[in-house]
C-alpha cells in the first residue's frame, strides 16, 4: 500500500513521464463543443481512454444522438473495440454518456506497466481525436 503522498506522487511521475514522451497538445477539454470532452483516465486497476458526453440531460441526449449516429464509422475506421454506455455512472456518482476504451491489469502504482499504458493512450486517443475532427461539423 502506498501513502496519499507516494501515490500523488507517483501519479505526477507517470503524467509528467507521459507528457515527455508524447509531447504534443491534446485536445482534451478544448473540443469546442459544450458538453463533449476526450478524457484519460489511469488508477489502480486500468487505464481508460473515453470521449464523454455530460451537461444536463437534454443537452446530453442530442449530443449522444450525434455520437450514435457515427457508430458504425467510429467502430469500422478508427477503433472497432469501443464501448459505447449511454449511462455511465463517474465515481462521484454523476452519470454521463461515454464512448470508451479500456486497458486493463496495468496500475499507475506499477511503473512495470507505464510504458504500455502509455503506448495505449497516445494510440488510441490519436484515434479519437482523429474521428473527432473528421466529424466535428456533424457534432455541433
Amino acid at each position: 500500500m502506498f501513502s496519499k503522498e507516494e501515490s500523488r506522487k507517483l501519479r505526477e511521475e507517470f503524467w509528467i513521464a507521459f507528457g515527455k514522451s508524447y509531447p504534443r497538445k491534446w485536445l482534451l477539454y478544448k473540443t469546442g463543443i459544450k458538453g463533449i470532452n476526450l478524457k484519460f483516465h489511469f488508477d489502480l486497476k486500468k487505464a481508460i481512454v473515453s470521449l464523454d458526453v455530460e451537461g444536463d440531460l437534454e443537452q446530453r441526449i442530442e449530443n449522444w444522438e450525434k455520437i450514435i449516429s457515427l457508430k458504425s464509422m467510429l467502430l469500422n475506421e478508427y477503433v472497432p473495440e469501443a464501448i459505447f454506455k449511454d449511462e455511465y455512472f463517474l465515481g462521484n456518482g454523476k452519470e454521463i454518456s461515454r464512448v470508451y476504451l479500456v486497458k486493463l491489469d496495468v496500475s499507475i502504482h506499477n511503473k512495470n506497466t507505464w510504458q504500455e499504458t502509455m503506448i495505449f493512450f497516445n494510440e488510441t486517443m490519436s484515434k479519437l481525436e482523429s474521428f473527432f475532427m473528421e466529424y466535428e461539423d456533424i457534432l455541433k
